[in-house]
């Protein structure tokens, strides 16, 4: 099975990425599990380091294998490895781990154990997680990728940036390189946050890669359940947000509410609407979140909307234009990847915007300068 319209990920759920309460495993695996209307569940190897992959494991335990389109990702080296604090695990092309001749063989590891733990023998699509500069052009890695479907580990292969929004340039000249390998993307995307998902589509569709939008939620906003900040616990994942930013958020929700209603759409309903509006968006991922307090809604619900989300056009042009300018992001944020921000040696998630890139930005009608940089920094420059 292909990617669906709807997909659920092991970040849901608060017990590996830290997005609310988390759940008992009982109910847990009741959520992540694939049926009543959600056919695609995501994982990642480097959650909980193998953790996640064994949660899902124990949900499919029964399912029809032919009956949903699970989605792995690899890309983060916990097994030789040393996590750096929030940082997380290195990739596994950083050179203190392996050389290049090596990565098609860390690469088939990785993905078998991470199928074994998850208690399946094949992926429908196999993500790249979060990949350095070396893992957008790098062609030993994409070479293991290949390797991996021609093992018949997985039928569909794609590319995962992140885990921080930007990697604009860098996803485009992954496409443009890998092409013939590459399937399926995953991007920061939605209403609130059109800016610099909305950089990538032209491409994407030039070079017939479908989307998946993670983050389509805004942090859990479009749940309309979120009141306040405040009350986040200590290493809830959203604490790395500017203060302010709920309030703010929900200004912006009330004045999309009106296009909700008139379609009879709740707000995640609404901001998944608005993703798949965009023609090479096929599968909304939002985060599911069990926040605290007696007046939260409970996950179970979540899912149940966005099971109901519906992969038929439902708004128009004009509606999509207007609610993209109520969300207006444009340079709210430093972005990770190709920078013209960043000056000195690459960083793992950050590098110099070099001459090769810069032609790729021209080729895509991009100007680095002014839509690629924070907006105070613009106007200081």
């Amino acid at each position: 099975m292909d990617p669906t319209t709807t997909a659920i990920g092991t970040w849901s759920g608060g017990r590996f990425m830290h997005f609310g309460e988390p759940l008992a495993e009982e109910r847990l695996h009741a959520l992540l599990r694939p049926g009543d209307g959600i056919d695609t569940v995501i994982t990642a190897d480097a959650y909980g380091a193998g953790e996640a992959d064994r949660a899902l494991g124990a949900a499919l335990k029964g399912c029809d294998r032919d009956g949903y389109c699970l989605i792995g990702a690899v890309g983060h080296d916990f097994y030789e490895g040393t996590r750096d604090g929030a940082k997380g695990f290195p990739r596994f092309t950083d050179p203190r781990l392996r050389r290049e001749s090596e990565y098609a063989g860390y690469l088939r590891m990785a993905t078998e154990r991470s199928l074994e733990r998850c208690g399946v023998d094949h992926f429908d699509l196999l993500l790249l997680h979060n990949p350095d500069r070396a893992g957008y052009s790098s062609a030993a890695v994409w070479e293991g990728m290949q390797a991996l479907r021609d093992a018949g580990l997985t039928r569909l292969l794609g590319v995962a940036p992140g885990p921080a929004n930007g990697f604009t340039l860098d996803l485009i000249d992954c496409l443009e390189r890998f092409a013939a390998q590459i399937d399926w993307a995953m991007i920061i995307l939605g209403p609130l946050e059109p800016w610099p998902g909305e950089l990538v589509l032209d491409a994407a569709a030039a070079h017939d890669v479908s989307l998946i939008t993670r983050v389509v939620d805004y942090g859990g906003l479009f749940h309309d359940d979120l009141r306040s900040e405040n009350g986040f616990a200590e290493h809830d994942h959203r604490r790395f947000r500017p203060p302010g930013w709920v309030q703010a958020g929900r200004e912006k929700l009330e004045r999309m509410r009106p296009f909700a209603e008139r379609h009879g759409l709740t707000m995640l309903q609404l901001a998944c609407a608005w993703n798949l509006a965009h023609p090479p968006v096929r599968c909304v991922a939002p985060t599911l979140i069990q926040e605290s307090g007696r007046k939260a809604r409970a996950i179970e619900d979540q899912r149940a909307e966005l099971a109901a989300v519906s992969g038929e056009l439902r708004l128009s042009e004009e509606e999509v234009r207007a609610i993209r300018a109520i969300g207006e992001n444009v340079g709210c944020m430093a972005l990770k990847g190709a920078s013209p921000e960043h000056d000195g040696a690459p960083q793992p998630d950050r590098w110099k915007l070099d001459g090769e890139l810069s032609e790729v930005a021209a080729r895509w009608g991009i100007d680095p300068a002014h839509e690629l940089r924070r907006r105070e920094l613009s106007r200081a420059t």
